[in-house]
Order: C-alpha cells, then sequence, then structure tokens
C-alpha cells in the first residue's frame, strides 16, 4: 500500500517537513512522484524510515545515519554498539535511582536505612556531585565544594536529617508559592530564595557566580532533581530559574558582561 507524504508524517509521528528535508538531503526519497508532484512511500521506504528514525533516538547525526543505511554490515554494528551505550547508561541510572531513593528515604526519617547505608550512599552522591561540578565549572568549584564537604565533618545523622527537614519545609513553601502561580522572579519568590541562599552560604561561601551555576545544577544534575521532585515533580525548573534570577537581582551577577539589576 502506497501512502502520501501527510499519511505517512501522522503514521510515524514526524513533521511533513521533516519527510521533505529527508527527501531534499536524499536520505529518504519517496518511492515515486506522481506528475502532480505528490510524493507517495511504500512499504520499503517506510522501513528506511523506521531504521532512521531509531538512529536519530539514539542521537545519530544525519549524515551518518546516510552511511550506515548505504551499507548494512555497518548498521548492524552501530545498532549493537548504541544497544551496549544504553545498557550501561540503563546500569549507571538505576544505579543512581537507588542511591536517591536511599538518600531519600533517609532524609525523611525512614528508619530502616541503616546509619552505615545512610552515610554509603550520601558520599556516593557527594562524590558524583563534586564530579559534575568540576566537569561543568572546572577544578576551582570542585575545589570550593571539597571545603563544603569538609565544612560538615563530624555531622551525625540527626545533623542532616534535621538540615534536610529545614531544606524540604523551604521547599514546600515554594512549592505552594509555585502552585499559586508566582513566577520566579517575583519579590515573593526572591525573598523565599534568600533563605535559600542564606542556607547555601552555612556550607558554601557562594559568590554570585557560583550561585548562578548552582541554578543550572538543581535542574540538570539528576540526583539533585530528583530530591527536588520528590516535594513536587514542577518544582526543579521554578527554583532553578529563581536561583539564578537572584543571582542577578540581589547578588550582581553579570549575563553577557551585562548587569541586570546591580547589588541590593
Amino acid at each position: 500500500m502506497e501512502r502520501t507524504v501527510s499519511e505517512v508524517a501522522k503514521l510515524a509521528g514526524v513533521s511533513v517537513r521533516t519527510l521533505r528535508h529527508y527527501d531534499a538531503i536524499g536520505l529518504l526519497p519517496p518511492g515515486y512522484v506522481a506528475p502532480n508532484g505528490y510524493r507517495y512511500y511504500g512499504r520499503p521506504e517506510l522501513l528506511r524510515l523506521q531504521r532512521i528514525l531509531l538512529l536519530r533516538e539514539l542521537d545519530v547525526a544525519l549524515p551518518e545515519i546516510a552511511r550506515i543505511l548505504a551499507e548494512p554490515a555497518d548498521e548492524l554494528a552501530a545498532l549493537r554498539g548504541h544497544r551496549e551505550q544504553l545498557e550501561r547508561e540503563r546500569r549507571r541510572l538505576d544505579g543512581v535511582i537507588g542511591v536517591v531513593d536511599r538518600t531519600i528515604e533517609g532524609l525523611s526519617g525512614d528508619d530502616s536505612i541503616g546509619d552505615e547505608e545512610f552515610f554509603v550512599g550520601l558520599t556516593a552522591a557527594r562524590d558524583r556531585l563534586e564530579a559534575d561540578l568540576t566537569d561543568r565549572f572546572g577544578p576551582e568549584v570542585g575545589a570550593a565544594f571539597e571545603e563544603a564537604v569538609r565544612a560538615t565533618d563530624g555531622w551525625s545523622r540527626d545533623d542532616y536529617e534535621r538540615m534536610a527537614d529545614e531544606g524540604r519545609r523551604l521547599l514546600l513553601r515554594m512549592s505552594a508559592a509555585r502552585a499559586r502561580g508566582v513566577v520566579p522572579d517575583s519579590p515573593e519568590a526572591l525573598e523565599l530564595t534568600e533563605l535559600h541562599y542564606q542556607g547555601v552560604l552555612e556550607l558554601w561561601p557562594a559568590d554570585a557566580t557560583g550561585y548562578y551555576n548552582l541554578g543550572a545544577v538543581l535542574l540538570d544534575n539528576p540526583e539533585q532533581r530528583a530530591m527536588i521532585a520528590s516535594v513536587d515533580p514542577e518544582l526543579p525548573p521554578w527554583l532553578s530559574a529563581a536561583v539564578q534570577a537572584y543571582a542577578v537581582r540581589k547578588l550582581g551577577y553579570r549575563i553577557d558582561k551585562k548587569t541586570v539589576d546591580g547589588p541590593v
């Protein structure tokens, strides 16, 4: 059965523009073009489109897809390679999720989590966060994070749970504000974020740049985002924007070398 470009687009869940682009670059020509200019796709084209979309899902670039499809052996090898990558990523994420779940349970007062397991999970999460910060912002930020960790040397589990409880209460207040339609750069949001910033300062002397960068970490780091989302799934982007707005408006962080608003 032959289908028009609009029918194929609907069937595959892509846009007509995408199919026309694939045709223009020679990646997916139609089976034939009628005298009236209508493009028609048969089963071979649909099977090719299926393979293209699978490779795109694996983040393979279009020129590489064209090369892979030209050589069936390359396509098989590529799929096997990408499957191995996905398996490794799945195992990594399973481990991260497990640690996040245990940490959330521990910080939520779940006594079934032993102290040893609690601190093992906490240390592993810290190590990953330090590596993330270093990769994003350089060794200086990683070193600053190590200094913040040293500030908590000697803390007991009760200390961490007390800090987590205070943080959770603040997140609940932020969640309520977000639900009421309070925008992240409003005066009310900035007042709440002031409390967040003061809490950060107890552990880390974050300057304007450091606090602004923290906004990206809260959104993009899987574990940090999961901790916030455990209170409100829609809160991570709101808090990220609020932190960056606070850094700009209250701490004088400069964007593109222009001060949006000076320190208050």
